[in-house]
């Protein structure tokens, strides 16, 4: 299917697409069939790579006795599974069908007959056991190493991985600044951090949770406090030999036949400039400085005299650079001098211009590390040293009390599972006995943790040993930077092989994808767009030609649509006709690099009612409606957050303008919107019109303050929500579709407390975006250059090739691993620039050379891009002006910067063609124009319920049955269970001291009884009465709940079965564990109040029950509630035994009671 990775058995990598011919790589290609050899293949857009690793694969399986003993790992859940559905669909075709005429489907026939033959004699029916086949994303495979061995990877029982970890970070993070009131060494380093960020500890809270998220690239080189490249004098040194190095190169580069010349102009200009110019520094110079620390100033003056501040060379050189003007002097000749001086250096600058690598040595000069820190800067280092580490333990303390992980958890574990290549694990052991062949799809994209899993994984393999190792990628479409993939270990590798594996090198060159037309535009411009040198350290790849398998078409195939200025409206109405014009068989695809560049053309589809697929691009954090919805959560959470409440007064539900807004704010900036609604002076100034909205909406938001911690989360945003008449504010009906986005995630929200709430909200809310239109074809897709690796389409379209991405956040480390100067690794480190805005030199080198690899890394990503088209592709791109109205270079991080010469010619004659269009339209008379502003701005009015709307009558209630079914999934029940509808008979007191206990005994599960540190009297009492008034208690009724709920907890931390039930040394404990369950044609949500499994596996279902009894028959009572909450419990287990298959019990535990009742 065209616009994804085609299917198995679509002929898609057919050889004879155009001619009866076999492919010119076909040599190749057969080469890399053979079993004996290992191979790191490049394999270019298009070329057919996952058809060859299915035809490896087959081939194995006829040669291996398990097919277990052959591992194939992708990146994606996507890739896995065309895999695993190409090598079962060829087996089918072998078994079912006669051989087929095409060679590519003849040779993968064959391959599978092979294979099925030796899948008969070993008995192994893969057909019938598909799971026999390990192919695998890198994830699941390290999941799958760190449970093999628990005790060693440190996981113990499997923990859940979550993609949405920003809330564990950040958890990590508190628990780690919380030191600073009570570590001394650990506050001493918070200390140091916090006044280079001028004491803001939030700030430093972010930016540890960010380090946090990318720990797995930095923690190995800060671990272990002895590495001595972590010491001073050895860092130090690292940095005196980069200065050295560049300088030497520097000076290497420089023609000896320039150096006196260059000399004498220096000496000259020393002598003429001012005194405090760095130019001045070399009057006394006999010659031109040497590679040398000392000679670092020198040929920064240098640098000054030659080059202006962005690096290029000088075209006018004045009395600031030491060139007096002629006329300056009255002496004939010093006159004369100046003026032969001047010609002399102009005439040098315009040689040394044509010299690349000297006039870039010397620009990089700005951007070299400082040869040491200061003292200052080594003590921020020094701090982020001995903080970062300490920060992951805590992490992964919130992982062990969560239950829950993250990916690069996972991979680090997998890591430490396997051991070291020179001292591996008996995992290690037993897998390099079960491995003996290895296939890696996509290898251009494999991080530096990944790469050292291989490396880990292979260690004891040795050429011609009967293992193989096969690993396919493209460097050119290496384009997961962010996700820290190292595109310089595929260049390495193709180079050294992988551990002690040699690796043959074989490269595919025809392109079954595109037309001609397109390989041709590209083996035409890319050359030029991509570095011209491969070199792993920079990450420049050069670019590798193709060759076309499908015919050139009739009509144009490359489109360049050039804009000067910038100018969405047009562009997106340009993509609309172009989409329009395309014959509705064929597909199309709109790519962009950031997804706020579809906006325009995403609103302009929509008004043209062209429908389109679009998956995680609209973000509902732009749609009004769930503005106001978080606007709507976040004022209920915080009475005192103003801009909220000002938001929803103002939101079509309520409505009021913005003279009435400021009637009731004006001079009042500490007392809450909530307080001021209630002021009878202030809503007596508003209009009558104001005062009638607010006597609507006033009653409905006091009682949802007074109804918090009610109701979960959801609910009671949504009921206040409809309650003011939020839906018939609406436009259209899919903003209800946004809205119900919104309170999935409230949902998913509700276990955390508010301070959480309020602190991942906004974050999460950025994460949402709208569902895809299930309605329309596929034909039109908007998606991200990076979404859209491994599809294809009819038509691409590329716009915005001249916006620039928002710039990278700044991190709190920056660091650098490189080849030292004897055969090791030099370590780099630079701290995040002071609040006091003063620079760090070797951050900032870091970063100059990060943003080179990202540079090459853009010219990939319009590879990638380009190369997505079989028939059409659009560039749009749009150029500003300079001040002299000439082109302007593009921004060094757009896509047009990579595609500039290929396309500054148009863009010159779009120039030319603009400039006499605005002469023939400066003919038109200013009344015309006059009318065109007029028309621009247009009044458009604001949506708003009326005044006085009332919320319809609700329809006749349904009725329900107070017991409903779940049907059994074992066989052998014989009845279904019943669950009961339980009906809440508690006051409002009862359920408040109910919802405190409930959250102070999950705050001591969470962290185990035993590391519980219990609170003073005085604290407990201060804390519970707190959150008793939170929660809507009323002032004449606090002093029985507060002696309630302290009684319950003492209770139960006093109580033997107390302690074990919130013992943190159980097995995949929970606390308000949320649940899913279907009954019927009904969901119900299920929530547990505490659940483990027990040393004897047992899982354990425990609810508390907060109600008290006075006087005789206690056990009656106890039974009684025994009785009214089995089956509301009976529940929670049908629920959990879809889920695992173990022994379960439940119980009830009443903490004011210290009592006790379970049953199976």
């Amino acid at each position: 299917m065209s616009g994804s990775r085609s299917g198995a058995g679509k002929k898609r990598r057919g050889w004879a697409m155009s001619s009866n011919l076999p492919p010119v790589d076909q040599v190749v290609r057969e080469q890399a069939l053979d079993p004996r050899r290992s191979f790191i293949i490049q394999a270019p857009a298009g070329s057919g790579k996952t058809g060859l690793l299915t035809q490896r694969y087959l081939q194995l399986l006829s040669c291996v006795e398990r097919p277990e003993s052959i591992v194939a790992i992708t990146f994606t859940r996507k890739a896995a599974g065309e895999m695993q559905t190409r090598i079962l669909y060829a087996l089918q075709q072998a078994r079912d069908l006669p051989e087929p005429d095409a060679d590519y489907e003849k040779v993968t026939w064959r391959l599978a007959r092979k294979a099925l033959q030796q899948d008969q004699a070993q008995g192994w029916s893969l057909l019938d056991n598909p799971s026999c086949l390990r192919i695998q994303t890198f994830d699941s495979f390290c999941s799958r190493l760190a449970a093999q061995m628990p005790l060693l990877s440190s996981f113990g029982a499997a923990p859940s991985v979550v993609e949405e970890s920003r809330r564990l970070y950040l958890q990590a993070a508190e628990s780690t600044l919380a030191q600073l009131e009570n570590n001394v060494e650990s506050a001493r380093h918070i200390a140091v951090l916090l006044a280079h960020l001028d004491n803001r500890l939030d700030n430093l809270r972010e930016l540890l949770a960010d380090m946090l998220a990318r720990r797995d690239q930095w923690l190995r080189h800060v671990a272990d406090p002895a590495d001595p490249r972590l010491e001073r004098d050895n860092i130090e040194q690292a940095l005196q030999h980069i200065v050295l190095d560049a300088l030497l190169h520097l000076r290497q580069s420089l023609p000896q036949t320039l150096s006196d010349e260059l000399l004498n102009l220096l000496r000259f200009a020393a002598s003429h400039c001012a005194e405090d110019s760095l130019i001045a520094s070399c009057r006394d110079i006999e010659a031109l400085p040497q590679a040398s620390l000392e000679g670092l100033m020198h040929w920064r003056a240098i640098a000054e005299l030659l080059q202006t501040k962005d690096g290029s060379w000088r075209k006018r050189i004045t009395i600031a650079q030491g060139f007096p003007a002629p006329s300056s002097s009255r002496n004939k000749e010093e006159k004369a001098r100046l003026a032969e001086m001047k010609e002399h250096m102009q005439r040098l600058l315009q040689t040394l211009s044509e010299n690349e690598s000297f006039g870039q040595r010397l620009a990089g000069l700005e951007n070299l590390p400082a040869a040491g820190y200061s003292d200052y800067e080594w003590e921020v280092l020094n701090a982020l040293f001995a903080l970062l580490p300490y920060s992951v333990a805590h992490l992964r303390l919130v992982f062990q009390e969560r239950g829950e992980v993250d990916f690069a958890e996972i991979s680090l574990r997998a890591i430490q599972a396997l051991g070291q290549g020179d001292e591996p694990s008996e995992l290690a052991l037993k897998l390099d006995y079960q491995i003996q062949h290895l296939l890696v799809d996509e290898f251009q994209d494999t991080s530096i943790n990944q790469y050292a899993l291989l490396k880990n994984l292979i260690a004891g393999w040795e050429d011609n040993d009967g293992r193989s190792l096969f690993l396919v990628g493209d460097p050119m479409q290496s384009i997961y930077r962010f996700r820290e993939a190292e595109v310089g270990l595929f260049l390495e590798t193709c180079k050294s092989g992988l551990a002690h594996k040699k690796l043959d090198f074989l490269q595919l060159q025809v392109n079954f994808r595109s037309c001609e037309n397109i390989i041709e535009w590209a083996n035409k411009n890319f050359p030029d767009i991509l570095p011209a040198q491969n070199d792993p350290l920079s990450g420049a790849v050069s670019y590798a030609a193709s060759v076309a398998a499908k015919a050139a078409i009739s009509e144009q195939a490359v489109k360049l649509h050039t804009l000067i200025g910038r100018d969405d409206q047009a562009e997106a109405e340009a993509i609309v006709n172009i989409i329009r014009s395309t014959p509705a068989e064929q597909s199309i695809a709109v790519l962009v690099r950031n997804r706020s560049h579809l906006q325009q053309i995403n609103k302009q589809l929509r008004q043209q009612g062209i429908r389109f697929q679009a998956v995680d691009i609209d973000a509902l954090a732009n749609r009004p409606v769930v503005q106001d919805l978080l606007a709507l959560t976040q004022a209920l959470l915080h009475p005192a957050d103003r801009i909220s409440w000002l938001s929803i007064l103002r939101a079509p539900f309520c409505g009021l303008s913005l003279l009435d807004l400021h009637r009731l704010c004006v001079n009042e900036k500490m007392r809450t919107l909530l307080d001021l609604l209630h002021d009878d002076a202030r809503l007596a100034a508003l209009t009558a019109d104001g005062q009638q909205r607010i006597r609507r909406v006033l009653p409905i938001l006091q009682q949802a303050v007074q109804n918090r911690a009610r109701q979960n989360l959801r609910h009671w945003v949504e009921h206040v929500w409809l309650a003011l008449g939020g839906p018939a504010g609406l436009l259209h009906d899919a903003e209800l579709v946004d809205a119900e986005e919104f309170f999935f995630l409230l949902d998913e929200l509700d276990n955390s407390n508010e301070a959480e709430v309020i602190s991942e909200l906004q974050e999460r809310v950025e994460t949402l975006y709208a569902k895809p239109d299930t309605s329309a074809d596929g034909r039109v897709q908007l998606m991200t250059i990076h979404k859209a690796k491994g599809l294809e389409f009819d038509t691409v379209i590329l716009p915005g090739l001249g916006k620039s991405p928002k710039a990278d956040s700044a991190h709190l480390l920056y660091w650098l691993e490189q080849p030292g100067r004897y055969g090791d690794t030099d370590l780099l480190f630079g701290p995040i620039k002071s609040a006091r805005g003063e620079d760090n030199k070797t951050a900032e080198y870091i970063q100059a050379l990060e943003t080179g690899k990202k540079y090459f890394e853009n010219a990939r990503l319009l590879y990638v891009a380009v190369t997505r088209a079989k028939r059409q592709l659009h560039l749009f791109a749009h150029s500003e002006l300079d001040s002299r109205s000439g082109l302007r270079q593009p921004g060094k991080n757009t896509l047009l910067a990579s595609l500039w010469p290929a396309v500054v010619i148009q863009f010159q004659q779009q120039l030319e063609k603009q400039e006499v269009e605005q002469a023939v339209d400066s003919e038109v008379t200013t009344e015309e124009s006059g009318e065109a502003e007029n028309n621009v701005f247009e009044y458009q009015p604001r949506s708003r319920l009326v005044a006085n709307w009332q919320c319809p009558t609700p329809p006749p209630g349904l009725q329900f049955e107070q017991t409903v079914e779940i049907a059994p999934e074992t066989s052998d029940a014989e009845q279904p269970v019943q669950v009961e509808l339980e009906f809440d008979w508690a006051g409002d007191s009862a359920r408040h001291v109910g919802i405190v206990t409930h959250r102070l005994l999950e705050q001591i599960a969470r962290q185990g009884v035993e590391q519980y540190q219990p609170l003073s009297a005085t604290d407990i009492q201060v804390r519970v009465r707190s959150m008793l008034i939170q929660t809507g208690v009323a002032h004449d009724l606090l002093a029985v709940a507060l002696k309630q709920v302290v009684s319950a907890i003492e209770n139960t931390l006093c109580d033997e079965r107390g302690r074990w039930i919130l013992s943190g040394r159980h097995q995949q404990a929970a606390c308000e564990l949320a649940l899913s369950l279907r009954i019927g044609d009904e969901v119900r949500r299920l929530v547990i109040d505490r659940t483990f499994i027990d040393k004897d596996g047992t899982r354990w279902i425990i609810d508390y029950k907060t109600g008290s009894h006075v006087g005789a028959g206690l056990q009656a009572f106890l039974d009684s509630e025994q009785q009214r909450y089995r089956y509301q419990l009976q529940s929670y287990a049908a629920a959990l035994q879809k889920m695992e298959s173990r022994n379960i019990r439940m119980a009830l535990y009443f903490p004011l009671l210290k009592a006790w009742r379970e049953w199976a």
